[in-house]
C-alpha cells in the first residue's frame, strides 16, 4: 500500500521546519515546499520542490497525488513597509494553493493563519474561535490579509476538500534556523546582555512552535472541515517572561523597567539599531501595541476536537534557550 503523501509550503519557515520534524517521526512521505534550495531539510529525507507559489502550474505539480496539504507559507512585516507584498502572499498565494488543491483531489488542507487576524476585544475576558472573519475589522494589512486568506479558506470547505485553518499565538521554542522570529531574537539579544530591560506593562500568549506543528497534524487527522482552531498557549506578562528568561539563563532579572510611553518615544533610535545589525525588528509601534492587547485565546475547542495540549510557557522558553545556546556552541 502506498503510503499517504503530506506536502508542506514554507518548510524552512520556522513553524514549517517545526512541522517537517514532527511528520519525519511519524513516518510516511512528504514534499517540501521552499523558494530555493534549503541543504539543511535534506536530512528529514523528504523529496524537496522548489518553487513559486504563485505559479500555478507548479502547485499542480507538487500537489498531485498529496493526502493532505499543510499551507504555511506566509509573510509577516511588523514594520506595516510591505503592504503590498504582505497581500500578495498571504491572501494571493493562499487562492492560488485553494485551487490547486480542489484541481489534484487533494482531501485535506490545513492553513496556517493567525490570532492576530481577529480584532481584539476589550478586557481581559476569553477570546474564543469565529469562523466570520471580517478583513475590515483588523487594521493592519497582515491581519487584514490573513483574516481574507481564512474566510476564502473555510468557504472552500466541501465532502471532496476538508478545509481547516489554525490560529497559532505567539511561537517560541527551538528551530529558529534563520533568525526569523522575533522573539526568538530578542532572547538571543538578552543572552547576550544586549537587551538589559524588562517592561512594566503589556504581556502575550506564548505557544510552542512544536506544539503547534502537534496541532496541525491532529487537526488534519481529526479535525472538522470548516473550522477555525486556536493552537495557543500560555498569557503570560512581558515582565514575568523577562523575569523566567533571566532564572532560566541564571542571570539577575533587569531592574529596569520602561514604561510604554518612553518605549514609543525611543522606537526611531531602536528600529535604527536593528537594521544596522541586520536583525529582525524586536519593538515597533505595532509590536509595542500588540502587547497590550487582549490575548486571552482559549485552545479548548482544540483539545475538545484533536486532544491539542500545549506545555508551559517556561518549559517551551527552557528549551528555546537551550536551543539557542546549542546553536551559538
Amino acid at each position: 500500500m502506498v503510503e499517504k503523501l503530506s506536502v508542506v509550503t514554507g518548510a524552512n519557515g520556522y513553524i514549517g521546519y517545526a512541522l517537517v520534524s514532527a511528520l519525519s517521526k511519524r513516518g510516511g512521505r512528504a514534499r517540501l515546499v521552499t523558494r530555493k534550495n534549503r541543504p539543511e531539510l535534506a536530512p528529514f529525507g523528504f523529496e524537496q520542490c522548489v518553487g513559486d507559489l504563485s505559479d500555478e502550474d507548479f502547485l499542480d505539480r507538487v500537489f498531485a497525488g498529496a493526502e493532505t496539504v499543510y499551507h504555511v507559507a506566509g509573510m509577516v512585516d511588523i514594520t506595516q513597509t510591505k503592504d503590498d507584498l504582505v497581500w500578495a502572499v498571504n491572501y494571493g498565494c493562499t487562492e492560488k494553493v485553494v485551487r490547486a488543491c480542489s484541481r489534484q483531489g487533494v482531501k485535506n488542507l490545513v492553513y496556517v493563519s493567525s490570532v492576530d487576524c481577529i480584532p481584539a476585544p476589550e478586557g481581559d475576558g476569553i477570546i474564543r474561535e469565529t469562523n466570520d472573519f471580517d478583513p475590515d475589522l483588523v487594521p493592519d494589512a497582515y491581519g487584514k490579509s490573513k483574516a481574507a486568506a481564512s474566510r476564502l479558506v473555510l468557504d472552500s470547505d466541501s465532502e471532496e476538500l476538508k478545509c481547516i485553518v489554525v490560529q497559532p499565538s505567539c511561537c517560541i521554542g527551538p528551530y529558529d534556523i534563520y533568525g526569523t522570529n522575533s522573539v526568538c531574537t530578542m532572547i538571543k539579544l538578552y543572552m547576550k546582555g544586549l537587551f538589559p530591560v524588562s517592561l512594566d506593562f503589556g504581556g502575550y500568549n506564548f505557544v510552542d512552535v512544536r506544539d503547534v506543528a502537534e496541532g496541525m497534524i491532529a487537526a488534519a487527522e481529526s479535525g472538522r472541515g470548516g473550522e477555525a482552531y486556536f493552537l495557543s498557549g500560555e498569557r503570560i506578562s512581558v515582565d514575568e517572561f523577562i523575569s523566567d528568561l533571566a532564572r532560566i539563563s541564571s542571570k539577575e532579572p533587569p531592574k529596569l523597567k520602561l514604561g510604554k510611553k518612553l518605549l514609543l518615544t525611543l522606537c526611531p533610535a531602536i528600529e535604527v539599531f536593528f537594521r544596522a545589525a541586520k536583525i529582525p525588528p524586536v519593538l515597533t509601534p505595532f509590536s509595542i501595541n500588540k502587547i497590550c492587547e487582549n490575548c486571552s485565546f482559549s485552545y479548548e475547542k482544540a483539545a475538545k476536537d484533536f486532544g491539542y495540549s500545549p506545555r508551559s510557557a517556561y518549559d517551551s522558553l527552557k528549551d528555546t534557550v537551550e536551543w539557542l545556546s546549542f546553536c551559538s556552541d
